[in-house]
Order: structure tokens, then sequence, then C-alpha cells
């Protein structure tokens, strides 16, 4: 009892053997097994034994420091997060220093950005060694901003950066906050602008983009644009305003604007030798009927032109389902599309992530049981996945056909070979980070320093 570490609710600890000077975690009993936050996960072989690398940013919130690990890979389990999300971490074992002792202890890798603490120790760890006062917290005192600045700040680089402004509505969304993270871990200044707080100037001399309370945006080297379907019109406006002000978009306007019309951008892939379902496309409620045939009839899938995230997509299953569908939807003047409808998917496509001409990651997401929609939006899981050649081939020629650097581009598998679904030019980043582990975030950051020929 006596020989027992007693501790708050948070306290600072180190990891030596991973060369983590000190890390402040949050103590839980509550919690089976101990986490680490950690990026850029890879496995390796080491002297014919399996290894794992990996970046960690031991201070919240800030990207600047940064410690690369490498430790011996124990196992690969399925954890669930308080949130109940079941995800495939890696696990490690090394040593933990609490309180002037040490012993080893089993953590599991996972990127803990969403989360208030860097660490989480649980109770496997603490069993028998540990007392926890709940009430209290840095029961064994915490490092000054002095001690944090020498352990990791010292030997940070003042090599200046570019400036890329992230371009979007929620500063919230993990998509936006990996961006800025990933820009500043390689150095850069990075800010979040929100698109409804940007006005512009249009002037042949002068031409401007203000930002809440009459500050002038004219000195960003990079742009990237995620811009939701409902401010497609606005975002586009401000990106093409930025690029006649020779900043970088990573998405140009022109290439977000055709990719958002799904009708053009099916048609624009089709002419670049891009397989799709069959689709066809009315104005009149007179043609239901040869529409239908035309897709190879029921059940087939009817597509708002407008909708995204799997909103505003039907699946019809029989000739009369069909025509109410297509009816009422016209009934609105909604342009739609009829497409046939790929059992053999089974609920399953591909996403596969595209960053500057290269498949740079990709999921398979299966759809909840009893829906359609894969999206994982709509509930859909996602797993990784080994993709073709062929699919690769196809995603990169898509991409490129709709002129983008960054895209998340759908495909289906069937019987005639991998169908393309659609590309979409502000993918999310969650699902597929989750899934892959991949640091994609970085590859959009890496994309923009190429562009500048910027090395780090």
């Amino acid at each position: 009892m006596l020989d027992k570490v007693i501790v708050g609710s948070e306290e600072w600890c180190s990891f030596p053997t991973l060369g983590i000077p000190t890390i402040k975690a949050r103590v839980d009993s509550g919690a089976k097994t101990s986490a680490l936050h950690a990026i850029n996960i890879k496995p390796f072989q080491k002297d014919n034994e399996e290894w794992i690398k990996f970046d960690i940013n031991p201070i919240q919130n800030n990207a600047k420091a940064v410690i690369h690990c490498e430790a011996k890979l124990v196992d690969q389990r399925v954890v669930k997060s308080s949130s109940g999300f079941r995800e495939k971490r890696y696990v490690i074992k090394t040593t933990l220093e609490i309180g002037g002792k040490s012993w080893e202890i089993e953590v599991t890798l996972t990127n803990r950005d969403s989360m208030g603490f860097r660490m989480l120790l649980g109770r496997e760890a603490m069993s028998g060694r540990i007392l926890v006062d709940p009430e209290a917290k840095y029961l064994l005192g915490q490092p000054t901003k002095e001690k944090l600045k020498e352990y990791y700040y010292s030997d940070v680089e003042a090599k200046k950066g570019l400036k890329i402004a992230v371009l979007a509505s929620n500063p919230e969304l993990y998509s936006n906050k990996r961006i800025i993270e990933a820009g500043e871990m390689r150095g850069h200044e990075m800010h979040f602008l929100n698109l409804k707080y940007c006005y512009m100037k249009l002037d042949a001399e002068t031409p401007e983009i203000h930002y809440r309370g009459g500050k002038i945006l004219n000195d960003f080297d990079a742009v990237i644009p995620r811009i939701r379907p409902s401010m497609t019109y606005y975002g586009c406006a401000l990106t093409r305003q930025f690029e006649a002000l020779k900043v970088f978009a990573l998405n140009g306007a022109a290439a977000i604007s055709q990719s958002r019309d799904k009708l053009f951008s099916l048609q624009l892939l089709l002419n670049n030798g891009v397989d799709i379902p069959t689709t066809g496309f009315a104005n009149s409620p007179l043609d239901t009927d040869d529409l239908i045939k035309m897709v190879g009839g029921s059940p087939l899938i009817v597509k708002l032109l407008e909708g995204t995230q799997g909103k505003g997509v039907v699946l019809a299953e029989t000739k009369k389902a069909a025509e109410s569908v297509i009816n009422a939807f016209k009934s609105l003047n909604a342009n739609i599309l009829v497409q046939e409808f790929i059992k053999e998917a089974n609920g399953k496509d591909l996403r596969l992530f595209v960053v500057d001409g290269k498949v740079v990651a990709a999921m398979q997401r299966e759809a909840a049981p009893g829906e359609f929609r894969a999206n994982i939006h709509m509930g859909g899981t996602a797993s990784v996945v080994k993709v073709t050649a062929e699919e690769k081939k196809i995603a990169i020629r898509a991409t490129k056909a709709m002129d983008l650097k960054v895209a998340g581009v759908d495909i289906i598998r069937s019987s005639k070979g991998p169908l393309l679904l659609e590309v979409n030019s502000s993918p999310g980043l969650e699902g597929i980070e989750g899934a892959t582990q991949k640091d994609i975030a970085g590859e959009m950051i890496k994309a923009i320093e190429k562009n500048f020929k910027w090395k780090q």
C-alpha cells in the first residue's frame, strides 16, 4: 500500500524508451487499456521482428513539436472507444515513468486529436502500483513552461513555411482540423477562413478579399477549398478570387464547379474513357417508361443532381416504385438521374483518395443492414481494401479528367468490371484516415509544397 504512487485524475508522466521526456495523461480507471496519441503509424521489419514507427506531438494543440518513435509490435486489437467507435489498433510495450517509479505497460496507438489528452492511462497499467485520488490533479507536479521549451522547442528550426488557408465552414470538423495540424507539423503558417466571413472587391487594378472586421487577405501562398454543397456558388466565387490574386488553389474553382454538376461530370468522365453504370437523364414525366427501360428496368437508382453524402438517392425496387419516385421528383422540378442498380456490389463500394495524381489511400465502404448506400454519413462502415491496378487507373484518370488535385473517387465492383460512381472534390478524411491509419492531410500539404518546390 505504501509503495503505491498516489496520483490525481490528471498527471504528467514520461516514456524514456520512446524518447518522450514528459506528457500529460488522463488517469482513467474506467478504461481498461492505455492509449497514446500517434500519427503516421507504419509497421516495419527489424531483425526479423515486427516493429512500428510513429510520430507523436506530445503537447496538446501544438503540432510544431514532434517526436519520432519506434517500438516492437506486441499485438493488434479491436478497441471500443468511449463514444462506442470500434477501431483496430497496434499495441506496443514500453516503460512508463511516473512519480519516480517505472515499469513496463502495454499501450495502444491511436490518433487522439479529438481528445483532451495525448495519453490515457488505463487500469491495466495502474493495477497494483497506483492509487487514484479522483478529486486531485497534478499531485506529482507539473513541468514549467521553460522546461517544456527546453524539452521540445530547443531544436525547432526557425525556417519560414508557407502561408496556407483552409477555406471552409466549420473549424471543428475533423478534416479541417487535421489539415491545419498537418500543415503546422510541416512548418507552415495555417489559417482557417470561414467562407461566410469573406467578402471581395472586384477591381481590375486592386482586386481584394476581405475578412470579418475589414482584414485584407491578399498575402496567402495557397488556399485549400473545403466547400460544402450548399455553399458551392459562393465558395467557388471566393476560390476564383484567390486564384485571380495568384494564390495557388489546391482544387481550382472551375474544377470544383464541374465536379458538383453530377450530369456534366459524368459526361466529362465518359468522354475521357471512364466507365459508369448506365445512366438516364430526362426532363419530361411522359418519358418515364422508356427512361426506366433505358437503364435495364427495375430495380434502379434515382438520384437528385444536387444530392450529396447519399442524400437524395433512392432505390426503386419495382417499376411502379420507380415511376412514383421519378414523377414525385419531377413534380418538384428537381433535376434527376436514373441509374442501373448494380446488385452484385452487395451494398459495398470503394473510396479511393487521390492526391496530386496518386492514389494515397483506399477503403471499402459497406452499407448498414437494410441500407443500399455505403456512405459513412449513412451509417456505412469502413475497412481497408486492396484495390486493383485497374481501379487505381480509373481513379487517377477520373481525377485528371475533372482537373482536380484532390478527390475522393467512388468506384463500384460490377460483373462488367469496376464502374465509377462519383468524384468528390471535398472528400472527408475521418473515415479513410481512421480505416487506413494514413496521414492523408499530410499528403495534401505535400502537394502544395511540390507546387512551390518547397523542401522541409
